[in-house]
């Protein structure tokens, strides 16, 4: 998503680099998470007026409209193989968005995104075959497990519906590890991820109509949802795909795994919400389990960035923080498929 993606400029490898790590991409990858959560923040101030629903139509409407005059994809030279990846794909889009921004409707905005964490975890683990994966998975569950005891304690309550739809997020955060790495891999340059955009938008139209309608006449929610579409997704991709192209896979996946943290920050200084020591340890076990995945998990050589220069046939994933969260790379059809 930079002004040329499917041609970026060569950047500085690290090969060969001094130790320390270079400080452009890490600040990339802050800022996308600061811009992510941060952006989820200031969409919370849209639910009362135009609903989750209306405000997730609106913000991937927005960002797709900005993704499709930059990327200019050519749909008509896909073929039926890639436009099923790209529906794919899509679907999951607006359905991971649409379930998590009902979840932040109804529960601290850090608590749904350390609940949600659990998707990209648990594909980590069902496609690894060591042991470790799994005790990082039940870490992580343990840490989730912790909201559970401030309605117990009467600390504070969580709405039963929004932790639903915190699980839902997570379920469709999973299989977007997934639909996500089969675009980058069969679809060339950004193409999918701006047709993606545009194909979640139109799924979750349905529920989101009319508020969407109500924010487009109403010059102040639009500016709102201008704002939320690029922090949450315009902004984040661009950093994540300029550092992913800097960085070596397991750094860029640690820093990454700080986003519950983040999340509890920008709840607590964005909406006024509790960041409570059961809060606290439950985001850090998450953040624990996801870093653990990441540093034990199938990467590159620890000195060895994402190359900008491969041989063709090579492409980055759909860059995203899901993607690459849980150390995963393009998976290949065995991958996909289950096959060995």
């Amino acid at each position: 998503m930079t002004s040329s993606p499917t041609a970026p400029a060569p950047a500085p490898s690290t090969l060969g680099a001094p130790r320390g790590l270079p400080l452009a991409p890490v600040l990339f990858i802050l800022g996308s998470c600061f811009s992510l959560q941060f952006g989820a923040a200031l969409a919370t101030q849209l639910f009362p007026a135009i609903g989750s629903f209306g405000t997730t139509t609106l913000r991937l409407g927005l960002a797709a409209i900005v993704l499709l005059v930059i990327v200019r994809p050519r749909p008509l030279r896909l073929n039926r193989s890639q436009w099923r990846s790209i529906l794919a794909f899509g679907v999951v889009i607006g359905a991971m968005n649409g379930s998590f921004y009902a979840a932040i409707e109804r529960i601290p905005l850090g608590t749904a995104v350390a609940i949600e964490f659990l998707g990209p975890l648990v594909v980590s683990a069902a496609l690894s075959t060591r042991r470790m994966d799994y005790l990082w998975v039940l870490l992580a569950v343990g840490g989730v497990g912790l909201f559970g005891l401030e309605p117990l304690l009467g600390a504070a309550e969580l709405d039963p519906i929004g932790v639903l739809f915190a699980l839902v997020a997570a379920v469709f955060w999973g299989l977007y590890v997934l639909t996500s790495a089969k675009v980058g891999q069969t679809v060339p340059g950004q193409d999918g991820l701006a047709l993606g955009l545009a194909i979640g938008a139109l799924t979750v139209l349905p529920l989101g109509a009319p508020g969407a309608l109500t924010g487009l006449l109403d010059l102040r929610l639009l500016a709102l949802a201008v704002g939320t579409a690029v922090l949450a997704s315009v902004l984040p991709y661009t950093l994540e795909l300029a550092a992913l192209r800097r960085l070596p896979r397991h750094v860029f996946g640690i820093l990454l795994s700080l986003e519950p943290v983040i999340a509890l920050a920008a709840g607590l200084l964005l909406l006024g919400q509790q960041a409570t020591p059961l809060r606290l340890a439950a985001a850090l076990l998450v953040v624990a389990a996801s870093a653990g995945v990441t540093i034990t998990g199938r990467a590159a050589p620890p000195d060895t960035a994402q190359p900008v220069d491969e041989p063709p046939g090579w492409d980055l994933p759909t860059p995203t923080h899901a993607t690459v969260t849980s150390e995963i790379p393009v998976l290949t059809e065995e991958d996909l498929h289950g096959e060995t």
